[in-house]
């Protein structure tokens, strides 16, 4: 077995042993389950680019070097034919799409397996740690994993068979790779949606203009990220977007099409079918985070004196992309809703049967058009439907329905918010990985910022040597101010203001700051304890240990500040949610660190200035 990595740049020798160029890269011929190299591209004097056939001129191979079985004179150059890639150029460093594993990953190395003195065949791309290491130094890979051994925890290789890689990051439309674009087509839509969130965004469009509009419209239904989703749109022509929201479920769509700007969004609805059109506009009709906003117009409803055989033709008259039935809904004479049949008892019944008769007197759980998204979710999973009829307040008809799968989206959707407010993050989204990256350092780490700023306040005030060595415990009343915010978010996030099991804000109080006190009980004996140990080692120390002393008897009381403000935070949290208005956990963060800024400061200089006298 040989890797790319350890031929790359190695001398190229005609049969004289003359040194004609360098590797630079390897063509295989890639309609073959296990492709065959077929070419040998060096560089030439001067840095020119020559291309030879492998099966023709290469004689012997290692990793030092290719020798040819002619000399230089008798070489013919060749050109890359159609169903040839250059591996280095086309796969090395490169995403690619993990068919199998149904990922995407980059290409850090590949390996080959010579099956003669002479033959190479690609079998797979590395795509773990140790293509990169081998990329960097051979030499650097086997130290690692001699290291990595000796800790009793190897590296193992990760290699992706050719046969389970579809390449996506450039146009091979006239190369018939040994599997295609066409296996996008056999996964399941919320796969290829996961792979597309994973892509860079200029491969996105790549990926989409590979299916066809149905499978298009179903994988941008399962995609998470709306702005994802509208900027994928927003970058497709006119028609093809307008013929993709065709296929979406109405629901789906409407709410791909509020993502989009006015212009845009009317563009794309005047060139849809009157139909699809109508149901969208409807759907939009409706205000954001209502059951009517995510609710399906797509449902079946018949009379009570309705038989199971005429359910059934019904059924079998539906389109095939209609929204999967598991309730037939009720109507009277005023088509309003008055009874609901599971699908699977239509199944268990007589096709004389009325369904009138199979719906029985029990009541029909309905929502409102203008209900809480979240309302209607909870009562969704609470009662073990599939789905729930929205119906009209005023005359009673069925605008449509919720299904299961919405409500689950509504509640995931709920739950991330819950986790930004408890976790302090912005309850804006940005989906560039280096801003979220910069902002999860900022919010896990803010502290250290506040504590630098700490010690330059302390040491102007109270002179460098005092100030750094007072500023040496404000960690401490930082990095509990921060506990407090996350103790206040997931309380504000457990019990509801009207909750009857929730205790009393006073209560709260009362254990906060008791929570506060046990925690500058804990901070005065870990500092009580140091005291002892430093003085009993080194007399000499004792203007140190005093000036620690009071940083930490300042932090204690910055602690216990912290957590008495507590409630302030929850009514805080509380009002701004009753008013509907999201509060960012990175801004109350911010607030208490700067508050235990402050205390802790202001007690310190309190403590400190009139000994220094």
């Amino acid at each position: 077995m040989i890797y790319l990595s350890q031929l790359l740049g190695n001398p190229v020798l005609d049969a004289n042993g003359e040194k004609i160029g360098v590797v630079n890269d390897l063509g295989i011929a890639t309609r073959e389950v296990f492709p065959r190299v077929t070419s040998l591209a060096f560089q030439g004097p001067g840095k020119s680019p020559f291309m030879i056939s492998w099966r023709k001129y290469v004689e012997t191979f290692d990793d030092n070097e290719v020798r040819l079985a002619v000399p230089a004179t008798d070489i013919r150059f060749s050109y890359l034919q159609p169903d040839e890639v250059l591996i280095a150029r086309d796969l090395l460093n490169k995403q690619i799409v993990d068919t199998r594993g149904m990922r995407v990953v980059r290409v850090n190395d590949l390996k080959l397996s010579d099956t003669s003195s002479s033959q190479l065949r690609l079998l797979g791309a590395e795509v773990g740690m140790r293509g990169i290491l081998r990329a960097l130094s051979p030499a650097l890979e086997r130290l690692v994993m001699r290291c990595s051994h000796a800790l009793g925890h190897d590296i193992p290789e990760k290699i992706i068979a050719w046969n389970y890689m579809d390449l996506i990051d450039r146009d091979l439309s006239n190369v018939k790779l040994s599997v295609s674009h066409q296996t996008l087509d056999d996964l399941h839509p919320a796969d290829v949606a996961d792979i597309i969130e994973q892509l860079d965004p200029r491969l996105r469009g790549q990926v989409f203009a590979q299916l066809d509009d149905a499978q298009a419209a179903e994988a941008m239904a399962e995609l998470d990220d709306d702005e994802m989703a509208a900027k994928i749109m927003g970058d497709m022509a006119d028609a093809d977007a307008s013929r993709m929201l065709s296929e979406m479920d109405p629901d789906d769509a409407a709410e791909l099409v509020g993502e989009l700007d006015y212009e845009r969004a009317e563009k794309l609805l005047r060139l849809m079918g009157i139909n699809e059109q109508r149901a969208i506009r409807q759907l939009l009709g409706y205000k954001d985070d209502t059951a009517g906003r995510i609710m399906t117009s797509e449902f079946v409803s018949v009379s009570r004196e309705a038989t199971v055989a005429d359910v059934a033709k019904i059924m079998r008259d539906l389109p095939d992309d209609f929204e999967p039935v598991n309730y037939i809904y009720l109507t009277d004479d005023n088509e309003r809703l008055c009874g609901v049949v599971p699908v699977r008892r239509l199944f268990v019944s007589d096709p004389t049967d009325t369904l009138g008769k199979l719906a029985g007197d029990d009541d029909v759980l309905t929502a409102k058009p203008d209900d809480d998204q979240e309302d209607v979710a909870e009562d969704i999973a609470k009662y073990n439907l599939l789905a729930m009829p929205v119906v009209d307040e005023n005359t009673g008809k069925i605008l449509g329905i919720v299904t299961v799968d919405d409500a689950l989206d509504v509640m995931e959707e709920e739950h991330e918010e819950d986790l930004r407010i408890a976790g302090g993050t912005s309850d804006s989204s940005d989906s560039d990985a280096n801003s979220d990256d910069l902002m999860r350092f900022l919010r896990n780490q803010m502290w250290f910022f506040f504590w630098m700023v700490a010690a330059v306040l302390l040491a102007l005030v109270l002179g460098p040597s005092t100030g750094v060595a007072v500023a040496f415990a404000a960690p401490v009343a930082l990095v509990v101010a921060g506990e407090m915010i996350r103790y206040v978010t997931n309380f504000f996030l457990e019990y509801d203001a009207d909750d009857e099991d929730a205790p009393s804000i006073g209560g709260f109080a009362v254990k906060s700051v008791a929570m506060g006190v046990l925690w500058a009980a804990i901070v005065m004996l870990v500092c009580a304890a140091g005291n002892g140990v430093v003085n009993g080692a080194s007399e000499g120390l004792g203007a140190v240990v005093f000036e620690l002393m009071r940083g930490f008897e300042a932090a204690a009381v910055a602690v216990v500040a912290s957590f008495a403000s507590a409630p302030v935070y929850l009514k805080v949290l509380r009002a701004r949610d009753e008013r509907g208005s999201d509060t960012s956990g990175l801004v109350l963060h911010v607030v208490a660190l700067v508050v235990a800024l402050a205390v802790f400061v202001a007690v310190a200089c309190a403590l400190t200035m009139p000994l220094l006298g």
